[in-house]
């Protein structure tokens, strides 16, 4: 739990501080706009201050507007004015435009004492959400006025403006921001969800050996009440299903180990030890067990020694595993073949079936936890799909390798290797 609130904390932090850098980002960005702005403006007036410095069209409406002569002019002085402002207006907005300026502006025309002469329509109020550039105008309209005549361009909210500019970066931060909170989120959710469905797995397993216990104690109760009354020609058989259920067992108190086996590689302890022992009376086990179902077995062991650096009980029930397979899903009165021997630095245990085989497309999930191959009408095969999983894990926590070669309706072969102790 405290690890939990841990990454959720880190997140936020996480997130808080990417949304901290974005922020410092944009600032810079508004300044950098705010620079190209001004250096655009000083273009822009030496433009707008040099055309309307001569006697002109423009200047010459303009000039007749503040001098209030329109006896050139056959319309009203309000005619005029009008006139004036369009003209100075569609001017003054191609020059903002030919330097790159697209935002509302507005203008005013004053003389000494900041009386106005001529102005748009709409004069924004004084504040400061209003940057003001004045132009100090020269040659035909000051002399024509004999005053000195200046035109101050005012834009308000200039802000707004820069962060339209600077949409191409903020718009993608905010999206790439919110696309790493949601997969962040995603993740963080599936990794819970996963430990989750981990526990409800344990739980599963707990179920299962704790369903198996009774029947094996219900046997195992059984068998000591035949070998106190068993004859000579049954002590044999006796002994087989003791030994049997005893092993079964101890398989029962060790398949709870599964549980721990996400996420941990500490659940077996390997030491050196020779496995050609262990390995042999596995397969002579075996051979009797085909003598009582009547299906053929044959083994081959080859070499003296088989040492290696592992866990006894599990690589045992790894290769109990794929003999059981081989049995399950071979023909009636099929045959398994196991081979046991020392390959390059490995020692390589192959078991081998006539069996049911196996789909290529079947073949890429086989080792998948609970993952179980569709065989149509055969029904008599029972299991969990844990068993090749189980395999794969163990054989990868003593550095080996497994394989799989099958064939559909011909057989298998599963391959296990597993570094000699010099090579470990």
């Amino acid at each position: 739990m405290i690890k939990k609130y841990l990454y959720i904390i880190l997140f936020i932090v996480a997130i808080v501080g990417l949304s901290f850098v974005q922020y410092q980002y944009f600032r810079i960005g508004l300044n950098l706009a705010g620079v190209q702005f001004n250096q655009n403006m000083g273009e822009a007036v030496k433009d707008i201050k040099g055309e309307l410095s001569p006697r002109n069209e423009l200047t010459f409406l303009v000039g007749s507007v503040i001098t209030k002569d329109d006896s050139r002019f056959n319309l009203s002085q309000d005619s005029v004015q009008d006139a004036a402002i369009y003209f100075l207006d569609e001017f003054l907005k191609e020059k903002l435009l030919q330097h790159g300026i697209k935002t509302a502006y507005s203008f005013r025309l004053f003389g000494n004492g900041s009386i106005d002469l001529l102005g748009s329509r709409k004069v924004y109020k004084q504040d400061e959400n209003v940057l003001q550039y004045p132009v100090v105008l020269d040659g035909y309209l000051p002399v024509l006025l004999n005053d000195k005549i200046i035109l101050e361009l005012q834009f308000e909210n200039v802000n707004r403006y820069f962060l339209s500019q600077l949409n191409g970066l903020t718009i993608p931060s905010i999206i790439f921001l919110i696309i790493i909170i949601v997969v962040i989120i995603w993740v963080y959710r599936s990794f819970y969800l996963q430990k989750n469905l981990i526990t409800d797995t344990n739980e599963f397993i707990n179920n299962l050996t704790h369903e198996l216990k009774t029947p094996v104690f219900s046997i195992g109760l059984a068998t000591k009440i035949l070998k106190e009354k068993d004859h000579d020609d049954e002590r044999e058989l006796v002994v087989m299903i003791r030994k049997q259920v005893d092993r079964l067992k101890g398989q029962i108190e060790k398949v709870l180990e599964l549980g721990i086996i996400e996420g941990k590689k500490g659940f077996i302890e390997r030491k050196e030890i020779d496995l050609l022992p262990y390995i042999s009376a596995l397969v002579t086990n075996f051979d009797q067990l085909s003598k009582i179902d009547k299906f053929s077995f044959n083994s081959e062991l080859i070499g003296t020694s088989y040492r290696v650096l592992g866990d006894v009980y599990h690589i045992e029930n790894a290769i109990n595993s794929l003999l059981e397979n081989a049995r399950k899903y071979s023909k009636e009165n099929g045959t398994i073949h196991f081979l046991a021997k020392i390959e390059a630095k490995y020692l390589v245990i192959e078991v081998s079936d006539n069996g049911i085989g196996i789909a290529p497309h079947d073949i890429k999930r086989i080792f998948e936890k609970y993952y179980r191959v569709s065989h149509g009408d055969l029904h008599n095969v029972k299991g969990y799909g844990l068993g090749l999983n189980y395999v794969k894990r163990i054989v990868h926590l003593h550095k080996g390798k497994v394989e799989v070669k099958s064939v559909l309706n011909v057989g298998s072969t599963f391959i296990i290797k597993i570094p000699l102790v010099k090579d470990v």
